[in-house]
């Protein structure tokens, strides 16, 4: 797997799909606590509906990337990726004006990095998180539960150098005191200009239907939103089919 350096950090990352297609770039950003890997067939799904050439990476912290060295993140984490880390990805890369896809965490890192002015054809995010939900945080508590006391831990080892600093990287950050103010609604939803796709289960325990409406009701450009029954947190995974036609049908018509 190649290696890429982003804000100083080793990324781990792989190309998926025809490089000659001309088409704009498809660029993956998990969840938090995702990786290349936890997006199983789905960008190369995506990749070869849509004639697109996709990049999928591992953000630092996660998979196959730099094991987080600090103690613990700053409640800004998901803007340093957005505004420092993932420009510089892009750049190295040689990708301009990419199709972001996110997942949770990566659907807020793309909003937050288009929302800066950063040249994005378009903005897939699944499951967004655009303000704190009490939901949300009751979800993480119960997670660190899962993490200390089931085989969760061993799980995300199968994915990650080292699982524990990748959940409390995690997890800490989220939990604390100050993330609770944690918001883009204002700052960066309104300069959204491209076209948006969301997406979001109604059984989705880390966020409701109101980062989906406040999503809507906040950016300046054309947004489409696709609510999924019998879906929680990871629409790729639970309604793979609606999620895959969504996303095909989307990316084909810009």
């Amino acid at each position: 797997m190649p290696f890429a350096t982003a804000a100083g950090r080793s990324v781990a990352y792989e190309w998926v799909g025809d490089s000659n297609s001309g088409k704009p770039t498809l660029v993956f950003l998990h969840e938090g606590l995702g990786s290349i890997r936890q997006w199983r067939d789905f960008p190369a799904k995506v990749a070869a509906a849509t004639g697109c050439r996709a990049l999928v990476y591992d953000r630092y912290g996660y998979g196959q990337s730099d094991v987080l060295a600090e103690r613990k993140r700053t409640v800004r984490f998901m803007h340093d990726e957005a505004l420092s880390a993932l420009p510089e990805l892009l750049k190295s890369l040689a990708v301009e004006n990419p199709l972001l896809i996110g997942h949770s965490d990566g659907a807020s890192i793309a909003l937050i990095h288009a929302g800066a002015g950063h040249a994005v054809r378009a903005v897939v995010a699944m499951a967004p998180h655009v303000f704190i939900e009490p939901l949300c945080l009751n979800s993480i508590v119960d997670a660190a539960k899962d993490f200390e006391t089931t085989d969760f831990g061993e799980k995300l080892g199968r994915y990650h150098r080292d699982a524990r600093k990748t959940f409390y990287g995690w997890a800490d950050v989220w939990l604390d005191a100050d993330f609770k103010g944690w918001d883009i609604r204002d700052d960066y939803l309104p300069q959204i200009k491209c076209p948006v796709l969301a997406i979001q289960g109604y059984d989705d325990v880390y966020g409701t239907m109101a980062q989906l409406d406040e999503l809507a009701r906040r950016v300046n450009g054309r947004c489409e939103l696709l609510k999924l029954k019998d879906c929680g947190h990871a629409p790729f995974r639970e309604q793979p089919e609606q999620t895959l036609a969504s996303v095909s049908r989307f990316v084909s018509g810009l």
